[in-house]
């Protein structure tokens, strides 16, 4: 057995659905293979029971021979325990599988979230990939799972025919036509219940991501009075997802209804031949037995083959979820290499450069421009063609995203924290307890830190969810410092911190930056105060730029964002 999860995953071809499941059964090609064989094996000792059967009675009931009826009970009991053996067998290879599909779809999807990163949540829904991780692996699973009882099923229905032909012929040529059309009869189920399937899974991931955004603002919403219409938004959108859900069920139940009502006439319609055979003599008794038994068994593989057909139409849907992430490109994914350490940056959108080794503060007007600038800067958003930012004169999107990754961080103000030991979340990159300390420090965080019960060893529960607004914002703060890099970007790193702590951050910042590249988007006169060097965006344009002091002295629309002082009509 395979031991989980995979130490590497491998490369996924995400060409199309189809591939995908192609490459994963590819991947764990032994244990899909090994529970094929006991399926095989499972089903066909199933499917020659009817036939033991039939000899015992024939050869040693009618018969009235001890011996015999002994010999073929011996069989029957030789024959049922390589079933139970097969069997066991079989479902442990089954249940391996269905892990290794679910495990290596998490991991390259999740190794494909880290590559997005900031990225993600602008390219692909949240929804989507919750989806993914709740329901989508769970039929990639069942997928692999059923194609083991599925190549059984093939096998058990040739090996029964193959034994009908010996018996009667009729009775063989009805099996061997009988089979085929009930599987043409269910075809036409199959092609709605893909296409209702797909769309009630976008709904419900549509439906996911509404839900997980007004969870994270629901204090928002209570602000300002908007419960009740995303209220009414949520139930609207259930709506449809329940009408869809519907739909879905309403052909998955003329599918399972179908799957029950056309086998059970191709049994009706061997007992029914078989009884009159065996009243002219043409079959014995025995036989009348054993046909009774494989019209009984063939309910089973004929189930399994619709079970295969209908799990492997969710499964081309969820791949098709699957294959839209890992075919996401990063903004920048270049392979050259960042300049030497010094390099200035430099964004033709807005006109901004800045300098190396100084703290830079952006102000903003809308404040979105400064954070798009941000996000140009970083790698995580495009820019247009032939106004791509530049770092030393190499533009940001080609630059190798491992060295631009490690060189270049960006920490937002709503940025979560990881779960785990708060020494191990905030140390990111085991830079040392030294370099932790320091950077809580200058995030004004010591104080959160002694208020823990275990201090440094105390637990980081989901998100950090544990931590007040202030608190989380300062942790967050102190693991960008932390990381040390070369450059580094701040979106309003003190927005949720009262006035006295935040002015102990600004004026700790520059002391522990120094000699690095720091860019921080805010208005807080504090933390403007102490940059190097202020830059005022209006509109997404670069308009002044000078100290905190000068631009408030010439610059009215500085003074205006910065002040909330309303300029002369």
């Amino acid at each position: 057995m395979r031991a989980l999860p995979l130490a590497d995953p491998g490369t996924p071809d995400h060409r199309s659905p189809a591939r995908f499941l192609v490459w994963l059964m590819r991947s764990q090609v032994v244990t899909l293979l090994g529970g094929i064989f006991f399926g095989v094996l499972w089903m066909s000792a199933q499917a020659v029971l009817p036939a033991v059967i039939g000899r015992a009675i024939d050869a040693g009931v009618t018969a009235r021979d001890t011996s015999a009826l002994l010999g073929w009970a011996g069989a029957l009991l030789a024959v049922g325990s390589v079933q139970v053996v097969a069997g066991i067998v079989r479902h442990r290879f089954a249940v391996t599988n269905w892990l290794a599909a679910a495990y290596t779809t998490v991991q390259v999807v999740t190794r494909q979230v880290t590559r997005l990163g900031a990225e993600l949540p602008r390219r692909v829904s949240t929804g989507e990939v919750v989806a993914i991780g709740s329901s989508d692996i769970g039929h990639l699973g069942h997928a692999l799972d059923v194609t083991a009882r599925a190549s059984g099923a093939v096998v058990s229905i040739v090996l029964v025919a193959v034994i009908l032909f010996q018996t009667s012929l009729p009775l063989a040529l009805l099996v061997l036509a009988g089979v085929p059309a009930l599987l043409l009869a269910l075809g036409p189920l199959l092609a709605p219940l893909q296409r209702r399937t797909t769309r009630q899974r976008e709904l419900t991931g549509s439906l996911t991501n509404l839900a997980t955004d007004i969870v994270g603002g629901l204090r928002v919403l209570l602000g300002i009075g908007g419960e009740r219409v995303f209220h009414r938004r949520y139930v609207e959108r259930s709506r449809d997802v329940r009408r869809a859900g519907v739909e879905v069920g309403r052909v998955q139940s003329w599918l399972d209804s179908a799957q029950v009502f056309l086998p059970g006439v191709l049994v009706v319609l061997v007992v029914w031949i078989g009884a009159r055979f065996a009243v002219s003599g043409r079959i014995s008794p025995g036989e009348l037995v054993a046909f009774y038994g494989y019209a009984t068994f063939l309910l089973i593989p004929v189930r399994t083959l619709t079970e295969f057909a209908n799990k492997w139409i969710k499964a081309l849907v969820s791949a098709r979820r699957v294959v839209r992430v890992l075919a996401l490109e990063p903004a920048g994914h270049g392979a050259r290499p960042a300049p030497a350490p010094g390099a200035e940056l430099t964004d033709p959108a807005s006109g901004v450069t800045i300098r190396a080794g100084r703290v830079t503060a952006i102000v903003a007007d809308p404040p979105e421009e400064a954070v798009a600038l941000v996000d140009r800067l970083g790698g995580f958003a495009p820019a247009a063609p032939g106004a791509e930012p530049t770092w030393g004169g190499v533009p940001i999107p080609e630059v190798d995203p491992a060295e631009l990754r490690s060189r270049v961080v960006v920490a937002g103000a709503t940025d979560g924290l990881f779960s785990g030991r708060l020494r191990e979340v905030l140390d990111v990159r085991d830079r040392g307890e030294d370099a932790v300390r320091r950077a809580v420090e200058t995030a004004s965080a010591t104080d959160v830190v002694a208020a823990l019960p275990t201090g440094w060893d105390a637990p980081v529960h989901e998100r950090g969810r544990s931590f007040s607004g202030g608190q989380r914002q300062r942790l967050v703060l102190a693991r960008a410092l932390a990381v040390d890099p070369e450059v580094l970007l701040l979106v309003e790193p003190t927005s949720a911190v009262d006035a006295h702590t935040e002015g102990r951050i600004a004026d700790q910042l520059g002391a522990h930056r120094r000699g690095r590249t720091t860019v921080v988007t805010t208005t807080s006169p504090l933390v403007l105060d102490r940059a190097d060097e202020v830059v005022l965006l209006l509109d997404g344009r670069e308009t002044a730029r000078g100290t905190h002091a000068d631009l408030l002295e010439r610059v009215p629309a500085y003074r205006a964002v910065v002040t909330r002082e309303e300029l002369p009509v």
